[in-house]
């Protein structure tokens, strides 16, 4: 089954301490629950990691300490015809 991006975050929040030790600062992206991006802005990580994923199947969060960067909110855009 693959994972919803609920998942991705629970696994942020169970690691955010190591992650922040290593990446603090950086938009990390998130898919099967590993990091498979480490980006300077969060436009700049939607934009590279789209290239190779599908939008809505990886998540973006701000890696940095306390809960000030995160909402649990998750947007998926959709281009209708």
């Amino acid at each position: 089954m693959a994972n919803t991006l609920e998942e991705e975050f629970k696994y942020y929040l169970d690691h955010q301490k190591e992650l922040v030790e290593k990446y603090n600062g950086k938009f990390i992206v998130i898919k099967n629950l590993e990091v498979i991006g480490a980006f300077d802005s969060e436009i700049e990580a939607i934009e590279k990691t789209s290239k190779d994923y599908e939008l809505g199947t990886f998540l973006v969060q701000k890696c940095e300490a306390g809960t000030d960067s995160y909402t649990q909110t998750y947007h998926s855009r959709a281009i209708f015809a």
